[in-house]
């Protein structure tokens, strides 16, 4: 009987030990290219999601410097995090009304990463730099 006593706390004791491990911080950067070709009155383009300090509530700005119609923007964050879900906005209004986010995934180590796709388009191509 005394034996499977110490046994049972040995058993908490290395659940506890175990459900305490925080998992590492990685630094991820990821290039979101959005292709915004097609849609009228554009006077901003971003992305909200899980990934910025107040979830869905800040949007983050993209830009399209040489006109072609394509919004692009890198961010980068330190997380222990191995994905995020996300939407691209037009003028305050997410994209994919009634749809689901789109969610990036990605490993457990530092990671350089680009996200393209067509706005209200739920298909994205996700690549390393």
């Amino acid at each position: 009987m005394k034996k499977t006593i110490k046994i049972g706390w040995f058993g908490v004791a290395m659940l506890l030990l175990m459900t305490n491990c925080v998992q590492r911080q990685h630094l991820k950067t990821i290039t979101f290219k959005v292709d915004m070709n097609g849609m009228d009155s554009i006077s901003e383009v971003g992305i909200r999601g899980e990934f910025t300090s107040t979830p869905w509530s800040e949007t983050l700005p993209l830009t399209d410097r040489d006109g072609d119609g394509i919004y692009e923007g890198t961010f980068s964050k330190e997380t222990a995090h191995n994905g995020f879900e996300f939407k691209f906005v037009l003028n305050g209004a997410f994209e994919l009304e009634g749809k689901d986010n789109r969610l990036i995934v990605m490993e457990y180590k530092p990671e350089t990463l680009i996200y393209e796709a067509v706005f209200n388009n739920p298909d994205g191509i996700l690549s390393e730099e």
